[in-house]
């Protein structure tokens, strides 16, 4: 089969790797029908160091089941199935408190063996754990949304629920890529009604605002935190929404939280310290967030797309066939593209 290898900076190439197969009883094959880039992918690509061996990338698909394990139940050949971005038994105590992250028989894709999201079929550890079947055909209008919930809409919702968003908290997102737009979708879901999404990119911005954001800061840094300072009053908002994961980014946080308010980071973050002292704690700031457990999430956030109520699928602007990935690498690279959809 066709997959897609990183071999480092600026360097993926899509070859033939060994086909999967059934390896423990718990298992499944899974034939990919939709895959995607994330954010968290341009982050080895602009600096993993050469190697000689190319390492499978990808932790984002949904696909039609091929075969089962013996131990596999509640699935068969031929259902669609969603892949949260990280696989989990769903049954362990850490699942059981809805933290399948850190699930003690879970992992990551692409990793360990395991096969990634941008090729043409993975071998699905914990699969019934973690495959969630999709009540549509492969062929849906609705796969692009559906897709989202293996990662970046769920990203976005945790960022907002860890944050503590409410109909009576003010929100910003800091970060106009996808997961900072799902979060600005998610903050609208759960009901806010003034939220000031921080981004410099216009069409991102526009469908912020189809999404739900009230007011734009375009400015960056001291300047950015002046603009939304102005705009509440100087006091600044209830709930930040990091989506970014740089240090400038975080110290904007600190910039526009109000007192006694609550910061929560999703974006990957790209610094080891955190400037998080007394001037803070004399402010009683909060600081929460983490990777988002996204198999907690679906169950809830599944019947709004089914049904229409939201459209996270918009945040694809670009969709490339799996020997064009490469192509979808450099664009969102360069800004050139949001998110890039695959279909192998």
């Amino acid at each position: 089969m066709r997959a897609t290898l990183i071999y480092g900076a600026g360097d993926v190439r899509v070859e033939d790797v060994p086909d999967p197969r059934i390896q423990q009883p718990t298992d499944a094959i899974v034939r990919v029908v939709r895959s995607c880039i994330c954010g968290s992918d341009l982050w080895p690509y602009g600096s993993r160091p050469t190697t000689e061996h190319g390492d499978r990338i990808g932790h984002e698909f949904l696909g039609v089941v091929e075969e089962t394990g013996s131990d596999v139940s509640g699935l068969k050949t031929g259902d669609l199935v969603l892949a949260p971005f990280m696989y989990s038994d769903n049954s362990c105590d850490f699942c059981q408190e809805g933290l399948q992250t850190s699930c003690r028989h879970g992992g990551f894709w692409a990793a360990d063996g395991v096969d990634g999201g941008q090729g043409e079929i993975v071998r699905a550890p914990q699969a019934q754990g973690t495959l969630v079947k999709l009540p549509v055909a492969e062929d849906s209008a609705l796969l692009p949304s559906l897709l989202t919930l293996s990662d970046v809409f769920c990203t976005g919702h945790h960022c907002a629920v860890t944050a503590g968003v409410t109909p009576r908290t003010t929100v910003t997102v800091i970060g106009d890529g996808a997961v900072g737009l799902s979060a600005v979708l998610a903050a609208k879901r759960l009901g806010a009604e003034r939220i000031i999404l921080m981004g410099r990119h216009q069409s991102r911005t526009d469908l912020g605002r189809d999404f739900g954001a009230t007011d734009v800061v375009s400015e960056r840094g001291e300047e950015g935190v002046e603009r939304l300072r102005e705009l509440t009053g100087g006091d600044g908002t209830h709930t930040v929404l990091e989506c970014v994961g740089t240090l400038p980014a975080f110290e904007m946080a600190l910039g526009v939280v109000r007192a006694g308010g609550t910061i929560s980071r999703v974006g990957a973050p790209q610094y080891e310290q955190v400037p998080f002292g007394f001037q803070e704690f004399l402010r009683n700031l909060t600081l929460t967030g983490g990777v988002a457990p996204a198999r907690a999430y679906i169950e809830e956030l599944l019947p709004d797309v089914l049904e229409g109520r939201i459209e996270p699928g918009r945040v694809f602007d670009r969709t490339v066939g799996l020997d064009e990935v490469p192509d979808g690498y450099r664009a969102m690279a360069d800004r050139s593209a949001l998110k890039v959809l695959v279909q192998p």
